[in-house]
């Protein structure tokens, strides 16, 4: 090939690049452009480049130079295009900002309204003088039922209304604040909390009266869901063990915290019932703007029950409630099926 020739096919690709180049409005124009000509398998300057082998020896030298100028052209006005369209200098990509138009209204988020009755509690009960504590979900049998005095031939741990696990299950003390009399040890099975009564237990095994513990948190029951009943909800549960604590203590810890949680206008009643851990046992109802609504259960703390956790019950007695969180906050927003507070609807959960 003459050098002529070959030097004319070099002016030919650089006219072409700069034009091609210049052109080029976005980035997906200009990378079609970049491998038009300076792509590394097809690229219009790699098949120029390959005529170089058939120059005469004697004006290789001019050739190859001539080759690295236009090799380095073509890639400076790739440069200039790529920085022309990243500052927005490009006619397309150019954006008018019109400050006359009105903003874009920011979506603020807020905090699910099971989430506010749980902070509003806590705030409620540490202002009575109770500490919020928290347990795990996964629990043994021993502190989701025989600590609590449920005997193995209690209903409430029939597989049917607990969430066993078929994995997990470990040797534990069937108690361990008893003395040791042969075999002391047995497989306990876990399963999901049925109630967070088990925070209680297992504050007090860990701490001396007094104890003035309040303990929120998930729980679950294998319930069929409806628009009162679901799998898994929430409760409160208050425990206060020291010397010389009556029922009296229980109604007006309960009272206070209704009145201060719906309004000086609540009434509350309490219907004698029967808890496995408490003795007596109470139903707590109240009557807020109209009928009457069943809140949960409470009594005194049962002596089996201290005595599982080491405390003398003939030195200190002590009352327990539990509360269910969805319902105090279905009453208060007047929500009528439950299945509403889970669906995670954000038209109905930016209402709270």
């Amino acid at each position: 090939m003459a050098l002529q020739d070959f030097l004319a096919d070099l002016a030919q690709l650089a006219s072409d690049a700069q034009s091609a180049f210049a052109n080029a409005t976005d980035f997906e124009s200009l990378e079609v452009t970049r491998i038009e000509f300076l792509g590394a398998k097809g690229g219009r300057l790699r098949i120029v480049q390959k005529g170089l082998g058939n120059v005469d020896s004697a004006d290789k030298p001019a050739a190859g130079k001539r080759l690295n100028e236009v090799k380095r052209n073509i890639e400076d006005a790739f440069r200039a295009a790529k920085e022309k369209i990243s500052s927005g200098t490009s006619t397309s990509q150019r954006v008018f900002f019109d400050p006359t138009l009105p903003g874009t209204r920011l979506q603020l988020g807020g905090l699910h309204p099971i989430t506010q009755t749980i902070e509003h509690m806590k705030e409620i009960m540490g202002r009575l003088g109770f500490t919020a504590v928290d347990g795990p979900e996964i629990e043994d049998d021993w502190h989701n039922f025989e600590a609590l005095n449920i005997p193995y031939s209690h209903p409430a741990r029939d597989p049917l209304d607990n969430f066993y696990l078929t994995a997990g299950a470990r040797s534990h003390r069937t108690n361990p604040h008893a003395p040791v009399h042969g075999k002391s040890q047995c497989i306990q099975p876990m399963l999901l909390r049925s109630q967070t009564s088990t925070v209680q237990i297992r504050v007090m095994e860990k701490t001396e009266p007094p104890v003035r513990i309040v303990s929120l948190g998930r729980v679950y029951r294998p319930d069929t869901a409806d628009a009162t009943h679901y799998p898994m909800f929430h409760q409160i549960e208050g425990l206060l063990v020291d010397r010389r604590v009556t029922m009296a203590d229980l109604k007006s810890v309960i009272r206070l915290f209704c009145q201060d949680y719906f309004g000086d206008n609540v009434r509350v009643r309490f219907r004698p019932s029967f808890f496995p851990f408490t003795e007596p046992s109470v139903e707590v109802d109240m009557n807020w703007e109209g009928g009457w609504m069943e809140m949960g259960g409470a009594g005194m703390v049962d002596p089996n029950v201290l005595e599982a956790v080491g405390y003398p019950p003939d030195e200190v007695t002590g009352f327990a409630f539990g509360l269910g969180v969805e319902r105090i906050c279905m009453r208060q927003h007047g929500i009528t099926d439950i299945r509403d507070l889970y669906q995670n609807d954000v038209r109905f959960l930016r209402q709270f």
